[in-house]
């Protein structure tokens, strides 16, 4: 579960307004402090065995309002509490289990390449689409190592056309 996209559609839902909006602007609140509550652990203002009994308080907050939430009239409203509550424990996994951070944020890497395949209509051919899985490998391998891509794309180019050993695309130490 990750507590980044709930948080997407708890804004969107917010942003309806009405039974739904309150319900969802009280599971964001609930999401507010957790995050505060992780990046001053992860901080080390916190230490990370007092997270169990600062959490526990947010759990069965969110619980309750999630439960209430399933209620509503809202059948949109009622069915996303109903699916969150079936998966319920998997949320607070980053609590109990070292290394296991609350947001799937690594997804943030095929990001881009998703939105560029949902612009674009995706690719033709097989060429086309090698081409597109490389440089948007090559880019976001770059961006990550916070290398400039227009450098390194340069680079690539000159490297080609000249005959030259194309720059490594991972750098280490």
């Amino acid at each position: 579960m990750c507590w980044a996209h709930l948080k997407r559609n708890w804004e969107k839902q917010a942003e309806r307004g009405g039974v739904a909006g309150r319900i969802c602007g009280r599971c964001l609140d609930v999401q507010r402090r957790v995050f505060e509550l992780w990046h001053r652990i992860r901080g080390g203002g916190c230490p990370r065995g007092r997270m169990d009994e600062r959490t526990v308080p947010l759990a069965f907050e969110l619980l309750a309002v999630l439960q209430g939430g399933g209620r509503t009239r809202d059948r949109k409203r009622a069915r996303f509490g109903r699916r969150i509550l079936r998966v319920y424990p998997g949320l607070w996994t980053f609590v109990a289990a070292d290394g296991v951070e609350p947001t799937n944020n690594h997804e943030r890497v095929l990001r881009r390449a998703v939105l560029w395949r949902r612009r674009s209509f995706g690719c033709h051919s097989a060429a086309g689409c090698r081409f597109v899985e490389r440089i948007l490998t090559a880019v976001q391998t770059v961006r990550l190592q916070q290398r400039s891509v227009l450098e390194f794309l340069y680079e690539t180019m000159r490297a080609h056309r000249e005959g030259l050993k194309a720059p490594r695309l991972i750098v280490t130490g």
